[in-house]
């Protein structure tokens, strides 16, 4: 087994030691067997769930300091592991093995008048870091995700998951040995110190091949400003709903309650919710009636608070803001063009999603918004890998370039071209 790094070393040093070994066992992972890697996230799975015990205390640990934090009631739900939360961990691990192993995969192949044969075929990234706050079960869908890719991981989680992260880790090592897999394939770094992050930013002397940013806009922003490797940009879900004048109310109401209410503290939390103002009379009331029984605070334009009372007065900041909390902001617009206008002006480009009978409609809906996931007749909530049949995701990425919406682990893939031939020579 692989000596593990010594974490009372500076951090510059530590962080380096990671670097090197996270390289090394990337050299590794890229010709390991699918057969080997599938069995090691089987092992890990097994794993989590002989240590479910362990890993709620650890849990426990954190909730408790983070209510001593002061930390927000929706920041306590996404740290926060019960039984289920623990299951559905392993679930995720057992649903990225059984997943198609994307290394090796030709993604097109042709011939040329000359008699080359050309393949482009997908390789693995090498190291990826991820820097993420709150949510342990990061741990668990980064690790396994990088590893059915064939990439060694590195994994800065927040200091207010750290017992959770740590707990889950040992679970993912205790897969990887199982089959003789180095264990820095899989890399949690020891040490809450910020000076650690800087060090990832950096590049790890040209050992990080990618940086992946999982949390709150500040996290995101300094990545993106500082990192000297490319970044998976995600961003806020500031997502929106749009409820058009052909929307059946039926529908429309589960799917409001839904869209905002499941888990107010996930990126795919509807945040604003505008509609057609041609049916403000008859659905206005009855869809913001609900989200009040469901325990939802709702902030809304002048013509909302004339039509529900009980409606607080929104600002201009209330357009702009992923509340993670059981809030939402609430805009009559006039038909599809006004939601599309709002939508663009405010959207961070994660998801959005429109309730309509008319096919015109929807269309139109789906040409001129350019966010990462476009849903119809369905909740915002679905905006999740695992949802996408893709087992996990690290995170749902809102940028254009290489990967954009959930990041499973084709997106953690690159190519290379593989060109055949019988002699040919360039004249």
């Amino acid at each position: 087994m692989v000596r593990r790094v010594d974490k009372d070393l500076p951090v510059a040093e530590l962080m380096a030691e990671i670097g090197r070994k996270a390289r090394a066992a990337a050299q590794s992972l890229a010709t390991a067997s699918p057969d080997k890697k599938t069995a090691a996230l089987a092992a890990m799975a097994d794993a989590v769930d002989r240590r479910a015990a362990d890993i709620l205390e650890a849990n426990d640990r954190d909730i408790a300091d983070g209510k001593n934090a002061g930390m927000s009631p929706a920041l306590l739900d996404r740290l926060k592991l019960d039984h289920n939360r623990v299951a559905g961990i392993s679930a995720s691990i057992r649903a990225i093995a059984g997943l198609k192993d994307p290394v090796g995969d030709v993604i097109a192949e042709w011939d040329r008048p000359n008699g080359l044969h050309i393949e482009r075929v997908r390789t693995p990234l090498g190291v990826i870091g991820v820097i993420y706050e709150s949510r342990p079960n990061v741990t668990a869908d980064a690790g396994a995700l990088c590893l059915k890719s064939g990439n060694a991981v590195i994994l800065r989680g927040g200091s207010d998951s750290a017992h959770s992260s740590k707990a889950i880790h040992e679970a993912l090592l205790e897969g990887l040995a199982a089959v003789d897999l180095p264990e820095a394939a899989i890399q949690l770094v020891p040490t809450t110190d910020r000076a650690a992050v800087g060090e990832m930013l950096k590049g790890l002397d040209g050992n990080l091949d990618v940086i992946i940013p999982r949390g709150g806009k500040s996290l995101v922003a300094r990545v993106q400003a500082e990192a000297r490797v490319p970044v998976f940009a995600h961003l806020e879900g500031l997502c929106h709903l749009y409820i058009d004048a052909s929307a059946d109310l039926a529908m429309a109401r589960k799917i409001v309650v839904n869209a905002k209410m499941r888990r107010t503290g996930v990126c795919g939390s509807a945040e604003t919710l505008l509609v057609d103002r041609l049916v403000a009379p008859t659905h206005l009331v009855p869809l913001l009636e609900d989200l009040r029984s469901a325990g939802c605070e709702i902030r809304g334009d002048d013509g909302v608070v004339k039509l529900f009372a009980s409606a607080k007065p929104a600002t201009e900041g209330d357009w702009c803001t992923e509340y993670l909390d059981a809030i939402i902001s609430v805009k009559l617009v006039d038909g599809v063009h006004g939601a599309i206008q709002h939508i663009n002006h405010y959207s961070s480009h994660h998801t959005e999603a429109v309730v309509a009978e008319d096919p015109r409609i929807v269309e139109r809906f789906f040409n001129e918004i350019d966010s990462a996931i476009l849903l119809h007749n369905a909740s915002t909530q679905f905006a999740d890998g695992g949802e996408f049949g893709m087992g996990a995701e690290i995170g749902i990425a809102t940028g254009k370039m290489h990967a954009r919406g959930p990041v499973g682990v084709e997106q953690l893939t690159s190519f290379k071209y593989r060109v055949r031939g019988s002699g040919q020579t360039r004249p």
